[in-house]
């Protein structure tokens, strides 16, 4: 019994505290090291993003250099079919929002260990990762999918740094093309907001809801222009005009001064006139 025992606990998955399964990795089947990728199913309560759904995306950690996005795809997709695959230098939120970089305009990648999220396209796959026997490695490199390492690596690197002039003018187009499509659709955004806006008789203004999980947009210069306009004219109607002693006093005081301030234009006016005046008999 005990040897039986032994052999169905080989075929085990490996789980360590945190809830991750240890899965191994091999770089070629003939290597005799062996690494490990630590697993677990994604569950962000922050994270709203569909670009994560959280009963098909799975967290790995440990993902050594050698490993690309497409390495990694190929790896999983032994367990289920793949909707994509992020690997990034720290555990972190989406970045589905914003225009999407070409690799020519993206920063150097730092070499070293990743993180990846790995999105199925059906929520059975994750329990197909995390029962996956421990004692049975995941290979990296195989004759269907060449690795390529060391000075083959390097090599490669250097030949795709060079950048085709042509290629390189595409991508700037297609960029430039985006970008004033997403000008015009703010430009137009803003155009109805200022419409929406516009207030009535009385000073109020109409506030329309928008759809579900919408994000607030930040207002324009001119919208926010017009609120503090508003906010001015308000705080005028509301100010209380000699509510207190002290403001009837200066109020007083003002009143005497512009006063003595007549009086004295009126004496100098008075005197220039007498100056002026002669007498005329015919």
């Amino acid at each position: 019994m005990a040897p039986s025992k032994k052999k169905h606990a080989k075929n085990q998955a490996s789980v360590i505290p945190g809830g991750f399964t240890v899965l191994s990795l091999q770089f070629s089947s003939d290597s005799a090291a062996r690494h490990s990728l630590y697993v677990k199913e994604h569950r962000v309560r922050a994270e709203k993003s569909s670009h994560r759904p959280l009963d098909r995306t799975l967290f790995v950690l440990n993902i050594p250099p050698y490993c690309s996005e497409d390495v990694v795809k190929d790896l999983f997709s032994q367990f289920g079919s793949i909707q994509s695959v992020e690997l990034r230098d720290h555990p972190g939120s989406s970045q589905e929002a914003g225009p999407k970089l070409s690799k020519f305009f993206k920063p150097a990648e730092k070499q070293g260990f990743k993180v990846g999220y790995v999105v199925f396209q059906n929520s059975s796959s994750l329990p197909a990762v995390k029962s996956h026997p421990h004692d049975v490695p995941l290979v990296v490199c195989t004759e269907q999918r060449p690795v390529k390492t060391g000075l083959q690596k390097w090599i490669q690197q250097y030949t795709d740094s060079f950048i085709q002039p042509e290629q390189l003018q595409q991508k700037v187009d297609s960029f430039m093309e985006d970008y004033d499509k997403h000008k015009e659709e703010e430009a137009e955004r803003q155009k109805k907001e200022a419409e929406e806006e516009q207030e009535d008789e009385e000073g109020w203004v109409k506030v329309t809801r928008g759809h579900k999980g919408a994000k607030a947009r930040p207002h324009s210069e001119a919208a926010n222009q017009r609120t503090l306009q508003r906010e001015i004219t308000k705080k005028k109607r509301k100010e209380l005009l000699n509510f207190y002693t002290w403001q009837h006093r200066n109020t007083q005081k003002e009143h005497i001064a512009e006063l003595r301030k007549k009086f004295e234009e009126d004496k100098q006016r008075i005197a220039l006139l007498r100056a002026q005046r002669k007498f005329r008999p015919y």
